[in-house]
């Protein structure tokens, strides 16, 4: 099988749904977005110290369920499920808290905004949490105009940049390495 099939050299592409569009259509940026976030958190698990494996197993998870909600935004529909059901479930949400919860319970109390740095993988992370404030900021965007969002895809997409933070502050604690303070230059 040929990785190109030239149907796209239009500037066209179909979803899932069967529907042809435009490769600038507002689905089509955020399935796009999704692959950027995957990509990065695929990057970020690339630079992950071995000795994060927990860190690794949930973070692999998040990406199935990135590229499932990528299918899903492209018009694809999951087997069992209806045209207003989502691969995203309530208990996805609450994994994810848990997550957010455990590992936050082994740092220092967050006492001042820091800024994005440490090991490697932690500024990956600290890149994958923006991206995916784009993509939420996108998905409400793509709601607001009348677009088909499902009611967990904004939540889960929120928790997960919660995540990324939290993951990025447990990467350089674990590896004992100091978060980067923000120091105003109008505070002294």
């Amino acid at each position: 099988m040929k990785i190109y099939t030239k149907l796209g050299d239009g500037g066209e592409t179909t979803l899932a749904s069967g529907h042809k569009v435009s490769k600038a259509d507002d689905r089509v940026t955020l399935y796009g977005m999704v692959d950027e976030l995957n990509s990065l958190l695929g990057f970020g698990l690339s630079q992950l110290p071995e000795d994060l494996a927990t860190v690794k197993v949930y973070v692999e998870e998040i990406q199935s369920l990135l590229f499932e909600l990528g299918s899903e935004l492209a018009g694809h529909l999951h087997p069992g499920k209806q045209a207003t059901e989502s691969i995203l479930e309530s208990s996805d949400l609450t994994k994810m808290e848990k997550q957010i919860d455990q590992l936050s319970s082994e740092l220092p109390e967050l006492k001042n905004f820091i800024l994005p740095g440490g090991h490697p993988s932690a500024g990956i992370f600290h890149l994958a949490r923006t991206q995916c404030r784009n993509l939420e900021r996108s998905i409400v965007h793509f709601k607001n105009s009348g677009g088909g969002i499902n009611s967990l895809t904004i939540p889960f997409v929120n928790r997960l940049s919660d995540y990324l933070f939290t993951v990025s502050r447990y990467t350089n604690a674990k590896l004992g390495i100091s978060e980067p303070i923000w120091k105003s230059r109008t505070k002294s």
